[in-house]
Parts: C-alpha cells; structure tokens; sequence
C-alpha cells in the first residue's frame, strides 16, 4: 500500500497516473495547498520542501520500516523500480526514459509554470516575463514535437517520463500554445488522453475540484507568501 499526499496539480497528476497505470493500491491524503496544509509539521516530515507530491510506502522491497519520498521526479523512479513497470531495463531505454523524466523536472515543469504564473496569477501584467516564459516554453514543446516525430512516447516505449510530461501539456492554452502548431506532440498528447488510467486519474481530480470550492484569494495569500519565514 502506498499513501499518496495529493493534490490537484501537475505535479500531484503525474503521480496518480503511475498508480492507476500500474495498479498499485494506494491511499489518498489530500493536502489542500491553497488552505495551506502543506505547512503542518506531519507533512513537512514527509516532504521537507512543503511541495506534492509526497509518498509513503508501507511496505518497502528490502521488507524494513515505512519509506518516505518527496520530489515527483523522485517518486516516479521509486514506483518504477518498486514494480518494474514503466521502465526499461534496457540501458540505453533507461537512459532515454531518464533524460525526459530530467528535461520535465529541470525544464518544461519550471519554465512552463512560470508562464502560467506570469499570464494567469500575476497581481498586475509584466510583458517582459509573459514574452520571456512564453518563447521559453515554445520553445520546449518544438523540442518535444522534434523528439516525437518518428516515435510514439519519448523513449520509444510507453514510460515514467510520458506521465511526467503529460500533465504539463495539459494546460497548453494557459501556456500561450496551439498543439496544432506541434503535431507530433498532438498526436502524442492525444494517446495518453485516450488511455484509461490516464481519464482515471483526471476524473479523480475533477471529483475533488468539484467537492472542494477554492477561495481564490485566500489561496494567492498562501501560495504567494511562501518565504524561508514560513517554514521557521
């Protein structure tokens, strides 16, 4: 049994894709970030960067106590490794799977969340960082388009670096793009919607966006307020 600490973003997506994908039981903790549950001191032991998506697993392979792991990245690599799935044990897939899995964490992630900030929540519009994020993050998708034009996922075989880069294409319009401008990512984009465990995990979502009624300001307070004062 894994407990998965959730939320409704990127990130937390990538996660709940693994584990439908895979078929691994697992419990739910929803961490309301924009309430600011990432603050308390039980899941600052779990994830010290007070960020989702954080995990636990009850039952580690070497058969000792309970394993904790923060960072998606990390625990996309931890999954795959605990189930074999999703992770080519081929050295020169892995090391492809590994790259994207890197290129989405280091890059895309950062580059396209910014633009969404700067377009999106920005208290008051700056054009220099709406135009530099965005080109950025244009950028980025004609280098994934390039990678997939003569592949179906980025290291050929379905794996851990398409469900973490999946859920950042997501939001494309926020991102200032047209996935008719990248049709192999189109292409892409559009198997891994179509997937089952993929809808799963997106419907679970929805269910908890429509059960929890966000207050938009008091989440901006929270979210935007972060400081090293926060976590002292």
């Amino acid at each position: 049994m894994i407990d998965l600490y959730y939320w409704t973003t990127p990130n937390g997506h990538k996660i709940t894709i693994f584990l439908e994908e895979a078929e691994v039981p697992y419990a739910l903790h929803l961490v309301n970030i924009g309430r600011g549950e990432q603050f308390s001191p039980e899941f600052l032991a779990i994830s010290p960067n007070n960020r989702i998506p954080a995990i636990v697993d009850r039952a580690p392979s070497d058969g000792g106590a309970p394993i904790s792991v923060f960072e998606s990245g990390a625990i996309l690599l931890y999954l795959a490794e605990k189930t074999g799935k999703f992770l080519s044990p081929d050295l020169r897939r892995r090391v492809a799977t590994l790259e994207w899995l890197f290129w989405q964490v280091g890059g895309l992630g950062p580059m396209a969340g910014q633009n969404y900030h700067f377009r999106r929540d920005a208290p008051e519009r700056l054009d220099y960082a709406v135009e530099r994020y965005s080109k950025e993050t244009g950028r980025l998708y004609a280098v994934l388009n390039k990678r997939l034009a003569d592949r179906p996922f980025v290291a050929g075989d379905y794996s851990i670096a398409d469900m973490a880069i999946y859920p950042w294409i997501v939001p494309w319009e926020g991102h200032g793009q047209r996935l008719a401008d990248f049709p192999a990512l189109e292409a892409w984009f559009e198997r891994i919607a179509a997937r089952p465990a993929v809808q799963r995990a997106y419907d679970l979502a929805a269910k908890i966006h429509g059960a929890t009624p966000r207050d938009e300001a008091q989440a901006r307070k929270v979210l935007d307020g972060e400081t090293a004062e926060t976590l002292r």
